[in-house]
């Protein structure tokens, strides 16, 4: 398991959270999702690979930049 960290732009309110954490959950259902709204902030505990992540959380309709 190891922590991707990623700057998620357009979050702005528990729907929005919940949304990434559910996104994410769906690529890997064990994955631990801890998000810093105020800064974008989005780490992930997984072991699915990093641009699989990335992709469920842009699916979502938020921008994915780092």
């Amino acid at each position: 398991m190891q922590t991707h960290s990623f700057q998620v732009q357009g979050m702005t309110c528990g729907h929005c959270e919940r949304a990434v954490t559910q996104a994410v959950q769906q690529v890997d259902p064990s994955a631990a999702v801890r998000i810093d709204r105020a800064s974008g902030k989005v780490d992930v505990d997984s072991t699915a690979p990093r641009e699989a992540l990335a992709a469920a959380i842009a699916d979502e309709g938020y921008t994915v930049t780092a």
